[in-house]
């Protein structure tokens, strides 16, 4: 009983294989969730960390977004029949091949921007929201990525 592997592949293989999505690109992910026998789309846009084995038929992604103060990880296989298509945003010019550092980079930032303003503010309802500080500081983290 030998399984047809073309069954398993996404329709658009070769427009998969000629996307370039690269380090440091901001992507929006739109991937298929089955729930109780209902299949909906679902999003999922962020900075783009790693890419490993390029174009092969197990190249992956991986994906990194802040989602209500929390940073999430996602890898995401290109050519799963899963995802139903892969948009690029916004494209940054980086010097690395994998962004693992702004795991960390992110956190002392924000630390560090949380010392600053704690000093400003005289209560803590006065501070901004964290998402919104983290997603300045991402920005920043990127842009001074690309500037180095």
């Amino acid at each position: 009983m030998a399984i047809n592997a073309t069954q398993f592949l996404p329709k658009d293989v070769a427009n998969r294989k000629d996307l370039d999505v690269r380090t440091g690109d901001t992507i929006r992910v739109s991937v298929k969730i089955e729930e109780k026998g209902k299949t909906r789309i679902q999003m999922f846009e962020g900075l783009v960390i790693a890419r490993k084995h390029g174009t092969e038929s197990g190249g992956t992604i991986t994906v990194r977004k802040i989602s209500h103060g929390v940073g999430v990880e996602r890898i995401f296989p290109l050519y799963s029949p899963s995802i139903e298509k892969i948009e690029v945003i916004r494209r940054t010019s980086v010097r690395r091949s994998k962004l693992y550092f702004i795991r960390e980079k992110v956190t002392r930032d924000i630390r560090k921007k949380m010392r600053n303003f704690s000093e400003f503010f005289s209560s803590t309802a006065d501070l901004p929201k964290p998402e919104e500080m983290m997603a300045e500081v991402v920005e920043d983290v990127v842009a001074d990525t690309s500037a180095e």
